[in-house]
């Protein structure tokens, strides 16, 4: 599935496209999640779909996509791992998620939002440890909540330069997004701040005479 195969899915079946594809990131969908919820983003500035229900459904797929993979680990455990680690892709993937889980605990739900692969096969293991549901929930659904705020709101300010910003996030981590995020906030501060210099300007011409 393409960027342009994904845009025609959401004209067709609207919001829950988008749901569907994020949902299908735990099966290796071709597109990744980054670029999925930039996307959604994307349309949404175009002032088709509704912004909320858009997001919504957005942040429901990239939670419930990992939370899939929670499930899988917990109730299916190692042979689920055991037949991923035979693709060498994946088997990197899960040495390192092994790594940082045994360095950062807990916090590698965290970290593993912003390392893509990574974030798939973090959820598996944690949920092979049997880690509580409730504790998954808190750090997964509140660092997904952030992640597909930034990625959506990447794609609403940024979506003619989606492919570029998805590059970049992909070789140097969130502190790319995060930048361009910050970057484009003090824009808008300081040209806020130069029009309401100018209405006070012309106030005070007005009151001259």
């Amino acid at each position: 599935m393409s960027i342009d195969i994904l845009l025609h899915s959401i004209q067709q079946y609207g919001y829950f496209a988008l749901f569907f594809a994020l949902w299908l990131g735990i099966v290796g969908m071709p597109i990744p999640d980054e670029a999925i919820v930039m996307t959604g983003g994307m349309v949404v500035s175009m002032h088709w779909p509704q912004p909320l229900p858009s997001f919504a459904l957005t942040y429901m797929g990239v939670v419930s996509g990992l939370s899939l993979g929670y499930v899988l680990g917990r109730w299916m455990g190692a042979p689920v791992l055991e037949k991923l680690g035979k693709k060498a892709k994946l088997a990197a993937a899960i040495e390192r998620s092994q790594k940082l889980l045994a360095r950062y605990g807990p916090y590698t739900l965290i970290i593993s939002y912003f390392l893509p692969v990574v974030r798939h096969v973090v959820p598996y293991l944690v949920g092979i440890n049997r880690m509580p549901f409730g504790r998954y929930a808190l750090f997964s659904y509140t660092t997904g909540f952030v992640w597909t705020s930034l990625f959506f709101a990447a794609g609403y300010f940024f979506g003619d330069r989606m492919e570029a910003i998805h590059a970049a996030v992909t070789r140097y981590g969130w502190y790319a997004l995060g930048a361009a995020v910050i970057g484009f906030a003090a824009y808008k501060l300081v040209e806020g701040a130069k029009r309401k210099r100018g209405l006070r300007l012309r106030e005070r011409h007005n009151s001259d005479y």
